[in-house]
């Protein structure tokens, strides 16, 4: 009968994560849409955070009647830091709400903001930790919904008139219906069903670590020459979004998967030879095309005609300072809601340090900086330890390029970024309870 009982347990988490991987990459564009014809946008952007608590009262219910995987669970460091993190910031949002220093709104939206993260990856390691389901279809819940959001973002910069989302009720009061780099009209920026166009960058690191990391192992020739296209289309897509940090981002997971795969310690001397000669190339590829316009719109965002009363490379440094000062000056944080895109909520202007880590540490002080960075850290130990299989060998990588995304934005805040890697990221990690202590089927 327990048995019986865990089995429909599992099954019930296993259909919710599968609806959340299936429609994180739509959440922005359906939320919108949806509420174009009923109103209530904030509440219907709650929806995946509805789905978090369905997913918690599974894996509540599953790790309440498996001893053994409570033991397991127990035993890792990552939960304890897990713990640790949620415990900090719940004590920490009591005392600033205590003093007024936040909002019930802005409170509860940070909460979910920084609370999410660890949360989807323990409730995926509990469910996942009886099934092998996601490890075996991940590539489907990846790749088959990133294929429809690449295809309108194909559409939206070729095909589709700028502001055609506004049909769907993109407009001041919800998302823009679109962005532009510097105010031009000449650089609209690529959003496809995502946010914006940062977040779309930061997706699309995930998509092309998948492809380039379990895409291209098909035998079939249809198939390789289906997956190279959809890379090439997602290289196009991203290169649109005029992201500077998801061009970074993508370097650096691309650049990790191609060093993990080379075994020959002489091919990879000759890889490093081969970065080299690209770096060079592509310094004396910036010294020559510094003045050309187009190149400057592309890569500082900004050039000689431009209007703007101050740059967006000037303002985000103002911010990462200011965040910087606070961060030190403010050791135990002021809590979570006060930072970040939640604190726009408050009734005084938000604080926006342009970096996830810097917003953590203004929220929870030095003590939660360190427990979120320890809960990245050991994610990614335990994905290296797995980067045999190629989901965790995925994760690492772009777990690698999200994080330097993270020290120039907000990127963790997105929806679908959170809902994809940490919820991908559990289902890795769950293989290693067993290894701890072997769980019940």
């Amino acid at each position: 009968m327990k048995s019986s009982v865990l089995q429909k347990l599992t099954t019930a988490g296993t259909a919710l994560i599968g609806a959340l991987l299936a429609l994180a990459p739509f959440h922005a564009f359906l939320t919108v849409w949806l509420a174009s014809g009923v109103g209530h946008y904030t509440a219907l952007r709650l929806w995946p955070e509805v789905l978090l608590a369905g997913l918690g009262v599974v894996a509540l219910a599953i790790w309440a009647r498996d001893a053994a995987l409570r033991t397991a669970l127990g035993k890792t460091w990552l939960t304890r830091c897990i713990a640790a993190y949620c415990a900090l910031l719940l004590v920490l949002g009591a005392v600033a709400l205590a003093r007024h220093a936040v909002t019930g709104a802005a409170l509860g939206d940070g909460l979910v903001l920084d609370m999410r993260l660890p949360l989807f990856l323990l409730a995926a390691q509990v469910i996942f930790a009886h099934n092998e389901w996601l490890r075996i279809h991940w590539r489907k819940l990846v790749l088959i919904p990133a294929a429809i959001a690449l295809v309108f973002g194909l559409l939206e910069i070729f095909v589709l008139p700028v502001g055609f989302l506004q049909h769907f009720g993109y407009g001041p009061h919800t998302i823009a219906p679109f962005e532009t780099v510097d105010q031009k009209l000449a650089y609209v920026r690529a959003q496809a069903t995502l946010r914006g166009a940062n977040p779309l960058g930061a997706y699309l690191v995930i998509v092309l670590a998948s492809l380039a990391g379990a895409g291209f192992k098909h035998r079939a020739l249809w198939a390789k020459i289906l997956m190279v296209g959809s890379f090439g289309a997602a290289l196009v897509v991203l290169m649109y979004t005029y992201s500077r940090s998801a061009y970074i981002g993508a370097v650096v997971a691309l650049a990790a998967l191609v060093w993990w795969t080379i075994t020959s310690k002489r091919l990879k001397g000759v890889a490093m030879v081969g970065a080299a000669a690209v770096l060079l190339v592509g310094a004396g590829a910036f010294m020559l095309l510094r003045h050309n316009s187009q190149f400057e719109n592309t890569f500082f965002h900004t050039d000689t005609t431009s209007q703007s009363a101050e740059s967006s490379n000037a303002a985000r440094g103002s911010a990462l300072r200011q965040g910087v000062r606070e961060v030190a000056r403010e050791p135990l944080g002021r809590g979570p809601g006060t930072a970040g895109p939640a604190s726009a909520h408050n009734n005084h202007p938000a604080r926006i340090a342009e970096n996830y880590f810097l917003q953590i540490g203004q929220e929870a002080g030095w003590l939660g900086l360190g427990l979120f960075t320890a809960i990245c850290v050991l994610a990614g130990y335990g994905l290296w330890q797995r980067r045999a299989e190629p989901l965790a060998r995925v994760l690492l990588a772009s777990l690698l390029g999200l994080t330097l995304i993270n020290m120039l934005s907000h990127a963790w805040t997105d929806d679908t970024l959170a809902i994809i890697w940490w919820t991908l990221a559990g289902a890795a990690l769950a293989p290693r309870l067993k290894q701890s202590k072997k769980v019940r089927a």
